[in-house]
Formats: C-alpha cells, sequence, structure tokens
C-alpha cells in the first residue's frame, strides 16, 4: 500500500506546509478546506458563501484523488461561530442529499485568513 499526495489546481492551495489530501489503500484524507474563491484568491464573503466555497474546495480535491462527496463516510467542520450553525447546514445539506457522511461540527476561536468555517473530510475511493 502506498501514501500518494494528493494536488491539485481545482482547489485553494494548502495555506501552510501540508498537502491538499492524501490517499492510502481505498481512503483519501481532505485536509481542511478554506473558503478561498479561486477566481479571486481571496475567502468568500459571509458564511453561505464561505461554505459553498470550502464545500466546492473539498469536492476538487476529493475528484483528485478518485473520491467523491457521494463516498465521504466522515466530515469535520470547523465554525468561527456556532450562531452559523443553521446557514451552514443548510448549504451542507444540498452537498449530501441521499445520505449525509458522520459528521463533527466544532467552534474555534480562529481560523486561517479569518475564515468562517473549513471542512475536512474522509471518503472511499470510487476510481
Amino acid at each position: 500500500m502506498s501514501r500518494n499526495v494528493i494536488a491539485t489546481d481545482a482547489a485553494a492551495p494548502a495555506a501552510g506546509p501540508y498537502s491538499q489530501g492524501i490517499s492510502f489503500a481505498d481512503l483519501v484524507f481532505v485536509s481542511g478546506q478554506l473558503p478561498i474563491d479561486l477566481s479571486t484568491g481571496e475567502l468568500a464573503e459571509g458564511i453561505v458563501a464561505q461554505t459553498k466555497a470550502s464545500l466546492a474546495n473539498l469536492e476538487a480535491v476529493l475528484k483528485a484523488g478518485g473520491a467523491s462527496l457521494a463516498s465521504v463516510v466522515k466530515t469535520t467542520v470547523f465554525l468561527k461561530n456556532m450562531d452559523d450553525f443553521a446557514a451552514m447546514n443548510e448549504i451542507y445539506a444540498k452537498a449530501f442529499p441521499s445520505s449525509a457522511p458522520a459528521r463533527s461540527t466544532i467552534e474555534v476561536a480562529r481560523l486561517p485568513k479569518g475564515a468562517l468555517v473549513e471542512i475536512e473530510a474522509i471518503a472511499a475511493r470510487v476510481d
């Protein structure tokens, strides 16, 4: 079994010394995806747009690793403010319409670049 680094220009670049994702055996581990809008290189505005951007970046890394949103088994959502939970949850639910993965949602003091949300995932490879 080999450990492979996942890197794609279709998602926001890593904001530090870590990989966008790692595939190992039949699993894909995606690092926390910040809500960076690829068209501007900046954070999206507001929790709704940031959740959409984080999920778009997550989906791109999953695809590059041979997985998909449908094959996600676990996510962790980091929120700057738990008051944003309902708005984030509404957008998040649309990404997993048929069977949502296991999930933890954690309020944190700060996120990189001042983000309001960051989402990481573990998925099964589908390719």
